[in-house]
């Protein structure tokens, strides 16, 4: 493991060079000041040496008075853009092709490992491709740096304190030089970009050189991974569910991760497959129908090893995309772009009207994001309900008419036609 982040010099060395530089420049505000010496403080009662808060800390502030790494927090793909543009984004043709490919290598070397963890090889290499790109790009910015400007965001500051101590942590135990321990904006490292707590509870040595190295070591990274997910609870032989199709008169209102229901009872629901067959699972299994797009777009159903996908990261696409392109790498089947019903597509902003508009209205209390988060869709499915609308969460322009037609006396009197989409 110490040779191991030694070898973290080839990583961008320029550009953390400059947020090195910027951040000694950096002029903060008072207030930057004060919380800085009290988070040292709070890092050094919770075990971190004092030797490890002088190293990382000695004339580096870290402030950023315009903080990139901000910026892409409040933006992340996985959120801002559609479901179909996301997934042809991140499961696209050459990156099908690659990973089938590597699997084809891949799989002989690990079958062990494999059969040691319960975690299949082709959703490993899923994860392998969508987060590093086949250990192309780890990362570019300094975790310390990134960890401590995302502390003192206000947007999820307890998270990534908690990080940060976790990174504090490693240098502590391993006495790194933290210059040069590189990740992503987040503090994501290695090639399945563990976060630093990550790597603290569940990053193994699986060559046997006495070393944890997710970097250089590619036996020891895919084996982390594959103990991580065995460890939070990855069923064996189960997959993640599977696109599907609903009957005509299907209750939208059960759409969601937050109703789980058998798989016997989602066939009697009128869930089948998308050929229109019964659905061949273990009739006992829990599972949730998702429509990512609302009724006009694509239902799958959810089983447990896709809410373990979500351990790994909270959003639905992503676990969409590592699902599909597992699917894609297992079968070899040739990839095809996922296609959008036009009438279905919505803009960051009319999600942000609709969120203000139930915020005025008092029924719940969201972030005015533009995010199409679960507390969102729930919410909506709030407002479908009033307007007597399909209760499918999703967004869409008679839902945009109905709020803009809002009469606090009359509610949603007023009927919207569906829209007429030019050729």
């Amino acid at each position: 493991m110490k040779t191991g982040y030694k070898a973290l010099l080839f990583l961008a060395p320029v550009l953390a060079a400059f947020s090195v530089c910027a951040a000694e420049k950096a002029e903060p505000p008072q207030e930057y000041a004060v919380w800085l010496e009290e988070l040292k403080r709070e890092m050094i009662g919770r075990g971190i040496s004092k030797a490890t808060i002088k190293k990382v800390y000695k004339n580096k502030n870290y402030y950023h008075a315009d903080p990139e790494v901000v910026k892409i927090d409040r933006r992340q793909n996985e959120f801002v853009l559609t479901p179909t543009d996301y997934l042809n984004r991140v499961v696209n043709k050459s990156r099908v092709e690659t990973a089938q490919q590597k699997y084809k290598e891949l799989y002989p070397l690990f079958r062990d490992m494999e059969k040691k963890y319960g975690v299949p090889i082709h959703y490993l290499i899923a994860f392998w491709a969508v987060e590093t790109n086949f250990g192309r790009n780890f990362g570019s910015y300094n975790v310390i740096d990134a960890l401590t400007t995302l502390s003192y965001d206000r947007r999820r500051p307890k998270f990534f304190r908690e990080e940060l101590y976790q990174a504090l942590k490693i240098i502590d135990d391993w006495q790194i030089n933290p210059e040069k321990m590189e990740g992503s904006w987040a503090g994501a490292m290695g090639h399945f970009q563990f976060m630093p707590s990550t790597f603290n509870a569940y990053a193994v040595d699986y060559n046997g050189d006495g070393q944890i190295d997710i970097w250089h070591s590619f036996e020891d990274a895919i084996a982390s991974a594959a103990n991580y997910l065995s460890d939070i609870g990855w069923r064996k032989n189960e997959p993640w569910g599977m696109e599907v199709s609903l009957s005509w008169n299907f209750d939208y209102s059960l759409t969601g991760r937050g109703t789980v229901r058998t798989v016997k009872q989602w066939r009697k629901a009128g869930v089948r497959t998308l050929d229109n067959k019964r659905i061949d699972l273990e009739s006992s299994l829990p599972a949730s129908i998702i429509v990512p797009e609302g009724k006009k777009g694509s239902a799958f159903m959810i089983l447990t090893n896709f809410r373990k996908i979500m351990n790994w990261n909270r959003s639905e696409n992503y676990a969409l995309a590592i699902s599909l392109l597992a699917d894609y790498i297992k079968s070899g089947k040739k990839w095809k772009p996922f296609r959008q019903n036009p009438a279905a597509r919505v803009k960051t902003d009319d999600i942000m009207k609709i969120q203000s508009f139930i915020n005025r209205l008092g029924w719940f209390k969201l972030d005015e994001d533009g995010q199409l988060g679960n507390k969102t869709r729930e919410a909506i499915k709030k407002v479908q309900a009033e307007a007597k609308m399909p209760q499918d969460g999703y967004p869409d322009y008679q839902l945009l008419q109905k709020i803009n037609n809002y009469d606090p006396q009359k509610g949603f009197a007023i009927p919207v036609p569906e829209r007429k989409l030019h050729k």
